[in-house]
């Protein structure tokens, strides 16, 4: 992995992107030495599908309010 100082970073940065993006390879950034970042070429663009992505409809049916369980029948909430 390639390192570079942060001042050095902040001077050349659209460059080292645009090399890191081609290469593919990671760039340390370093100040005084001690790594505190690194870059690294993106991963291929995915589209994320889950439940709340708002992908179709639904429709409800029932109480959504109420709780799914009786507490009356947990111990722990019996008085």
């Amino acid at each position: 992995m390639n390192e570079i100082s942060i001042s050095e970073f902040k001077a050349k940065c659209l460059g080292l992107i645009e090399e890191i993006h081609k290469t593919r390879q990671p760039l340390r950034i370093t100040r005084h030495g001690k790594p505190v970042a690194e870059v690294i070429a993106a991963g291929p663009d995915r589209t994320r599908k889950f439940v709340g992505a708002g992908l179709g409809t639904g429709k409800i049916v029932g109480d959504i309010v109420s709780p799914v369980i009786d507490f009356g029948e947990m111990e722990v909430y019996r008085r």
